[in-house]
């Protein structure tokens, strides 16, 4: 059976969001932290979360401009894709335009504290990834 895995990559953070084991419900699971553009350092913290959960699909934002076109940080998510696939998953692309804004209003409504807000928008971004792709195929 499949599992999902999403992703919201950052220059120093990735955010991670999963399903429960039937896939009907995405958490928020952690946000891995790694020195400034050191990818390999991320996909050693993320393999072993795709080992022990069996995640066998992965959904990672791709940040396309609000004008529809590329940038560096889209570059460096392409280039990203491959490490993760290496690890043995099928890996899918999902526009992250507005996914920050949103999961940083969502969290706003929520009240959370600043130290609380930090640390949990990456994650949450992911969640709206996993959200995104999970409708995209169903």
């Amino acid at each position: 059976m499949k599992r999902y895995l999403g992703l919201d990559l950052g220059t120093k953070t990735l955010g991670v969001a999963i399903t429960d084991r039937s896939n009907t419900i995405i958490f928020p699971h952690t946000t891995i932290r790694f020195a400034r553009e050191n990818y390999d350092e991320a996909i050693e913290k993320l393999a072993p979360i795709i080992e022990k959960e069996g995640i066998t699909d992965v959904a990672i934002g791709l940040p396309i401009n609000m004008d529809g076109s590329l940038g560096y940080a889209t570059e460096r998510t392409k280039n990203f894709i491959p490490k993760i696939e290496a690890l043995g998953v099928k890996v899918y692309t999902v526009d992250e335009r507005l996914t920050s804004v949103e999961a940083e209003r969502i969290l706003h409504d929520n009240n959370l504290k600043s130290k609380e807000f930090k640390d949990r928008v990456d994650m949450e971004a992911a969640v709206l990834i996993l959200e995104s792709y999970l409708r995209s195929i169903s």
